[in-house]
């Protein structure tokens, strides 16, 4: 390893190209990030005193001993956040500067916007892509090309690379309406420090590096880390087919924004559906860990081709039923509105199982008929329970194992049975329970009321309505002093009476 101190467009200026791995996560910076970065440029380049400003450090891998000499890609491993987001306000600042008369456009030597396009953001001298200065990953990787290029963006663009280029731009072209000298920001940017920290692929292991700089968690999320797990100690060839085949038809099936928001969820609830427990929200990278050790075999090989295909084909097989599952992709129809019946119960500690039974449906074990009676008995079950006030802390045991305890041949009774047959806590309320509390209990502050009423509207109906926009009124009066009619139509003990059924159906 070899680590020098340099200022980031002489880091940008001097590589020749800088590419983010496959198994790296995409781009994820938000605005917020964004604006920070901003403000620390205008900070640093609007102050004398200031002369230099750290912004981190960026970690790639060399084959030679020395910083920045081969003229193959580097790849980056570490601080592929900064790089973009830099690279973006660059391209931001080249396209305002290119506004002004050619006599203005060269606030501070070597930053006029043609140098800004040459240097730092293209190799001038290259074709295809080892024309542009940073390749990034798959969506990320088309947009910057075509923001670069200046041609309109890819139908599927990059959500973030997009909103964050149009903020820079709309934050330069606000600070010049100000009165702003963008010669500030060029010198804000000259300004801008970072560690260079450059690994020989023969002497370095990448994949315990990155561990070490991520132990935490909190930079990237856990299915970040396991996905560089599972690709970065693969061979080239085999990470790209992996990837290819298994990682990038997930980020396709959850798109962006769910990516980034439900993935950990979805590989939680895989590893609770393999094992029988759920792992801590910050130990799900531990647990994966674990489960793909425990797969290869005391005397496996995790890296083995043979075994990265197969952890991968599981956790791939079962993103896509998650997101028919939980995000509303099932094609099939009866099945769509069972999920989105179910999923209004906000249950998903049931989903670990709702996983398996998924899986039998799909080998054949269950048929459709019947596995969608085993998604309405899941939904009886989890509402009943709301219903007559039985706590759900108890949920979550209960359907970690539930899937393994049915005997398969012979499906529906077989988990009718495990469903009546669990006791105290654990109980499915029968008829008569369900009932009793259905007539007096608290429905207008019940969290469910909307599935409530919307079940109750529309059952047996050819044309449903859609009661999601209902207001909910009381047709017992809520203002304590009722009128003399009211208290009359309701006894003497109209108080008691006012207090028992204000709130019940």
């Amino acid at each position: 390893m070899k680590a020098s101190e340099t200022t980031l467009m002489d880091f940008l200026r001097t590589g020749v190209q800088f590419e983010i791995p496959i198994y790296q996560r995409t781009y994820s910076w938000t605005v917020q990030q964004c604006k920070t970065l901003w403000d620390d440029v205008l900070r640093a380049g609007g102050s004398d005193r200031v002369g230099a400003h750290f912004i981190g450090s960026i970690v790639h891998i060399s084959k030679g001993q020395s910083n920045l000499t081969s003229q193959e890609p580097l790849l980056v491993i570490d601080g592929q956040q900064r790089l973009t987001s830099v690279t973006l306000l660059i391209h931001a600042l080249a396209s305002e500067l290119a506004k002004l008369p050619p006599s203005e456009q060269q606030p501070l030597d070597g930053y006029s916007p043609t140098k800004l396009h040459k240097r730092f953001l293209i190799n001038d001298d290259e074709d295809d892509d080892r024309r542009y200065k940073l390749l990034l990953t798959q969506t990320d990787r088309s947009t910057l090309i075509a923001l670069l290029d200046n041609r309109p963006r890819p139908e599927d663009h990059s959500l973030l690379v997009t909103a964050n280029h149009e903020w820079f731009c709309q934050a330069i072209q606000d600070y010049v309406r100000q009165g702003g000298d963008l010669a500030v920001v060029c010198q804000g940017l000259a300004k801008l420090m970072v560690v260079d920290i450059a690994l020989a692929r023969d002497q370095e292991n990448p994949q315990l590096i990155f561990e070490s700089m991520n132990s935490t968690g909190k930079e990237l999320s856990q299915a970040d880390l396991i996905r560089n797990y599972v690709l970065m100690g693969a061979p080239n060839r085999l990470q790209r087919d992996l990837y290819e085949k298994y990682w990038r038809p997930m980020e396709l099936g959850f798109g962006q924004s769910a990516y980034a928001t439900q993935f950990d969820a979805f590989v939680r609830n895989y590893l609770t559906m393999k094992t029988g427990v759920t792992p801590k929200r910050d130990e799900v990278y531990e647990a994966f860990k674990k489960h793909s050790r425990n797969l290869a075999g005391s005397d496996g090989d995790i890296n083995a081709p043979e075994h990265l295909h197969k952890v991968l084909s599981g956790l791939r097989d079962h993103a896509g039923y998650y997101c028919r599952i939980a995000l509303g992709r099932e094609r099939d129809a009866t099945l769509r509105d069972a999920f989105a019946d179910f999923n209004e119960l906000k249950a998903d500690t049931a989903y670990p199982a709702l996983l398996e039974f998924y899986n039998d449906y799909e080998d054949g074990v269950i048929s459709r008929d019947d596995f969608v009676e085993v998604i309405r008995m899941l939904e009886s079950y989890v509402f009943r329970r709301a219903v007559c006030g039985i706590p759900t802390n108890s949920l979550k045991l209960t359907f970690q194992s539930l899937a393994k305890t049915i005997d398969k041949s012979n499906y529906l009774d077989s988990l009718a049975v495990n469903l009546l047959s669990l006791g105290t806590y654990k109980k499915f309320p029968n008829d008569e329970t369900f009932a009793a509390a259905l007539h007096r209990f608290d429905a207008y502050n019940f969290k469910r009321r909307l599935y409530l009423l919307r079940r109750l509207e529309n059952w047996a109906t050819k044309e449903p309505a859609q009661v999601g926009q209902y207001t909910i009124e009381h047709i017992l009066p809520q203002n304590p002093d009722l009128s003399p009619a009211w208290r009359e139509s309701l006894g003497v003990e109209w108080e008691r009476v006012q207090g028992e059924w204000l709130h019940s159906l």
